[in-house]
């Protein structure tokens, strides 16, 4: 099971994700313990199975490989880029996840999972690509923890972010409680996570922008606080 799956304060805070996705997985511990020391609390986990996007990378075992190693204060998001995530979602809960989201396009049978995952304790999110509309969203906002905007096509990391994916957010944000997160996956670097954190997005990951720099925990630092001071102010 996760280690705190209610994270209230996290939840309501903006929040930079590294993306484990860009990553040296040769020494994966240790890359994941360096953005943590630079104050990262939600590391991002993209599963991919070859078919709902062409790449494979990891499963299940990886992320419990994590959640072992991680502090019981950081926040284990996994992100289902994958066919029929109701075959799955039961072991990446097992191995550990707080928050498990799926894609909208990717299973007929969104209400249900949602249901699954609330039913088992964790954290419910649930994805659209950016050509996707966004009212499934309105239909199914009372089982949701987090909403989650694709501001990329999904399957590889350094890509650069849509920038109708911009208001796209905004108009998430405006079916979702208040509760919910919205957060944004694709192309956040120092200069498009402002846009996307005044849009509204709570949560946003960062892959390239943060691993694939010489100092990942400056860059974690620096994209978080560009974030932060971009943010609506709450009301």
């Amino acid at each position: 099971m996760p280690a705190d799956p209610s994270h209230a304060a996290l939840k309501a805070s903006v929040e930079v994700a590294p993306s484990i996705l860009s990553a040296d997985f040769a020494a994966l511990g240790s890359a994941v313990e360096e953005v943590i020391a630079a104050g990262a609390r939600v590391i991002h986990c993209d599963v991919m199975d070859g078919h709902f996007v062409p790449p494979i990378t990891f499963g299940a075992q990886i992320v419990g490989a994590l959640r072992d190693r991680l502090p019981d204060d950081v926040y284990l998001d996994v992100h289902l880029m994958i066919t029929a995530p109701e075959r799955h979602v039961a072991d990446f809960i097992s191995a550990g996840a707080d928050g498990v989201t799926f894609h909208q396009e990717a299973t007929p049978h969104v209400h249900r999972v949602l249901q699954q995952l609330r039913e088992a304790g964790v954290n419910a999110g649930l994805a659209v690509c950016p050509g996707t509309p966004i009212e499934s969203f309105e239909h199914t906002r009372d089982l949701l923890d987090l909403a989650l905007c694709m501001t990329v096509n999904p399957g590889w990391g350094g890509q650069k972010l849509i920038p109708s994916t911009v208001d796209k957010t905004a108009a998430i944000g405006a079916l979702l409680d208040p509760a919910t997160i919205l957060q944004v996956d694709g192309g956040v670097d120092l200069a498009t996570a402002p846009l996307v954190a005044a849009a509204g997005a709570r949560w946003m990951v960062a892959g390239s922008a943060v691993f694939g720099k010489d100092d990942p925990g400056a860059a974690f630092q620096a994209i978080t606080e560009a974030a932060r001071a971009a943010a609506p102010t709450p009301a």
